[in-house]
């Protein structure tokens, strides 16, 4: 007597990624409700069991769903946006247009998206980490993939939490409303350690210990993430987060590139899962992934494609086969990760890496009818051989395609069936998606165009108006200047010596408020001449009115003040400047009390570029024509104290000078 199923897959080779990895070349599988409840021979099952409705797989290959390791769907939205970037440009690009389009109707959309993307790239699980995750659980539950959801939090201001205590309350509350759900998985995802502070990766590690689900977090991404690790904490990435408690949780780590040996026994002891990006790796420069070392170190290594605003897409056969296909570049060896062993990270092992294989990852009795067939009758699959076991494995990696996938089932329903789409409108999506770019092309449009849109959109700006009357004189001999500075001719209220390294950007265009960007680092030096502190900043200079008192200059001008907590270099790509000045300084400065007016003396030995031996520069704050023309007369005065003949005064810059 035979058991009545719901559904029975019969006549296509089943790859069952079992611990024995059983391949059945004639086989069946029989679904009940959400679960299998057979895998084995077509003859056998044919005659064990009744269904509802039978699906002949014939030239077909069923293997288990997909699993996509790390992504950040609704990214989908910001495909192509702007590439080519390093990855710390590129998140200064993204961040602040995060921050003005990213909402639950956002997420929305480019859940729909993604999810229609994957789901004809055959995956039925993944591992997500954006903002919003709430409303993104929403959207999977009703499409009816399997997800683990990471909603994100960082110690600054997030789309949806002005404060990380706000992101954790947030999250707490996710978490409640999501735990138990039969596709839903819950989890908390600090972004990274460089965008956390130990307090908030503590909180994130104490909730997810309370509630028993995931950590899903960025490690090791870039050799520069790991070098600013060493110098600010002094140790690497996994005993930092190790240290705040992520690896007493289920972690699930991405990326993973750069890991010392310790730190993959690390990761191995405390039961992490490792998503392997490979695409994204390649594309931002990351670097390459130690992976075949990470597996013969017993880690459970998953594939990811990471978002596709960085990839850009989420085509997982492309990302097995480039897994398989860069580790044997990467070690020089074309017997490392093989083809099963490729498509055993992208089944069976992304489930282990997102605490998931109890449920998903291959075809045996109990688990989840998450699954795929898989037409292999196309030209580029043609011909086939026999002869050896891992043949279909060679297949699926070398030769199959995402639009080879002819069906998909998550949880023991059709998610595509004969490649049709049954749970997404996909042309709503498209077009909806077409709206959403429009409006992010004219914002960008907008922030292109200005330095100063650049600049407020990266950090925020503080305006400050600067009004002031100043002559530069070039010398040859500081003596004179000196002993009548040591005298008591001149009342001193502060006394500094810095060095000064600035590099100035010059911009192509008629915007007024952004003439020049500074990018200034200040070295103080003590009087044992070693540098006691340091700082950087950014400002943004507009173009100056200048009015001339003899020699003298009356400037006014606009300036936007902005800190400068990143490199150079990332400001030099991020803000592309059409023109480059660097000026390099030591500079003694004294503000002194002259006449009952306060003045700055700054004393300048120029280095870069080699103008002449020193400067002398008197400058004072001023408001009005009147108040300049009588500080004018009074530095004529403080020149002559000096011993300099003002008619040899420069009425230029220094980055001019230099340009000049």
């Amino acid at each position: 007597m035979s058991t009545q199923v719901d559904l029975l897959l019969i006549g296509g080779i089943v790859v069952s990624m079992n611990d024995a990895f059983t391949v059945f070349p004639d086989g069946a599988i029989a679904i009940q409700d959400d679960s299998i409840v057979a895998v084995g021979p077509a003859d056998s099952l044919f005659n064990s069991y009744t269904a509802s409705e039978t699906l002949d797989c014939t030239g077909q290959v069923i293997l288990p769903g997909l699993v996509n390791a790390h992504t950040h769907i609704p990214m989908s939205l910001l495909r192509g946006l702007n590439d080519d970037l390093r990855l710390d440009v590129w998140l200064g690009y993204l961040m602040p247009l995060e921050r003005e389009f990213v909402t639950p109707e956002f997420v929305r959309l480019g859940t729909r998206v993604a999810c229609a993307e994957m789901i004809r790239s055959g995956i039925t699980s993944f591992a997500d980490m954006y903002y919003f995750e709430s409303d993104i659980a929403e959207e999977i539950a009703t499409i009816g993939m399997r997800a683990l959801l990471g909603q994100t939090l960082l110690v600054f201001p997030a789309p949806d939490a002005p404060t990380y205590e706000d992101s954790i309350i947030l999250c707490r509350r996710f978490i409640e409303k999501w735990h138990g759900h039969p596709l839903i998985q819950p989890a908390v995802a600090p972004h990274a350690w460089y965008t956390a502070t130990p307090e908030l990766l503590r909180a994130c590690a104490d909730l997810a210990r309370a509630y028993n689900v995931p950590i899903h977090t960025h490690v090791s991404e870039t050799a520069l993430e790991v070098s600013n690790c060493r110098e600010q904490n002094h140790r690497p990435v996994v005993p930092w987060i190790e240290k705040h408690g992520l690896l007493e949780a289920k972690l699930l780590a991405a990326h993973c590139v750069h890991l010392d040996k310790g730190e993959m026994f690390s990761l191995k002891k405390a039961g992490a899962g490792v998503a392997h990006c490979p695409t994204s790796n390649l594309k931002l420069a990351s670097g390459f992934a130690k992976v075949a070392e990470m597996l013969d170190t017993g880690l459970n290594v998953g594939v990811g494609t990471d978002g596709p605003a960085s990839n850009n897409d989420l085509d997982m056969f492309e990302e097995m086969r480039l897994a398989a296909l860069l580790a044997k570049t990467v070690s020089n060896d074309p017997t490392v990760l093989p083809a099963r062993q490729a498509l055993e990270m992208a089944t069976i092992g992304g489930a282990k890496a997102i605490h998931q294989d109890h449920l998903t990852g291959s075809l045996e009795v109990g688990k989840r009818a998450d699954l795929i067939v898989v037409d292999m009758e196309g030209i580029h699959n043609q011909p086939q051989f026999h002869n050896n076991p891992d043949a279909v494995y060679s297949r699926l990696i070398y030769a199959a395609k995402s639009s080879d996938v002819r069906h998909v089932l998550c949880n023991g329903r059709f998610l595509m069936r004969d490649q049709q789409l049954l749970t997404i409108d996909e042309a709503r999506a498209k077009a909806d998606a077409a709206q959403v770019a429009a409006q992010i092309d004219a914002f960008v449009r907008e922030r292109e165009a200005s330095p100063y849109n650049k600049l407020v959109l990266l950090a925020g700006v503080t305006r400050q108006e600067s009004f002031e009357v100043q002559v530069k004189v070039p010398i040859a001999d500081t003596a004179p200047i000196l002993a009548v500075l040591e005298s008591n001719q001149l009342e001193i209220t502060k006394q500094s010596h810095y060095k000064q390294y600035d590099q100035y950007f010059f911009f192509a265009g008629n915007d007024p408020d952004a003439a020049r960007l500074r990018y200034r680092e200040d070295e103080f030096i003590n009087e044992k001449g070693e540098v006691f502190h340091a700082r950087s900043r950014l400002t943004l200079i507009g173009e100056e009115n200048r009015q001339a008192f003899g020699k003298a200059i009356m400037l006014s001008r606009s300036r936007f003040l902005a800190n400068a907590d990143r490199s150079l270099r990332f400001y030099r790509e991020y803000f592309s400047p059409a023109t480059e000045v660097e000026v390099v300084k030591d500079r003694l400065r004294w503000r002194v009390i002259y006449r009952d007016t306060d003045f700055a003396i700054n004393l300048d030995h120029l280095t870069q570029p080699n103008l002449a031996d020193y400067y002398l520069e008197v400058k004072a704050r001023t408001w009005s024509r009147s108040d300049a023309e009588r500080k004018a007369n009074l530095i004529r005065e403080l020149l002559q104290l000096f011993g300099v003949d003002p008619e040899t005064a420069e009425p230029q810059d220094y980055p001019e000078l230099a340009l000049k």
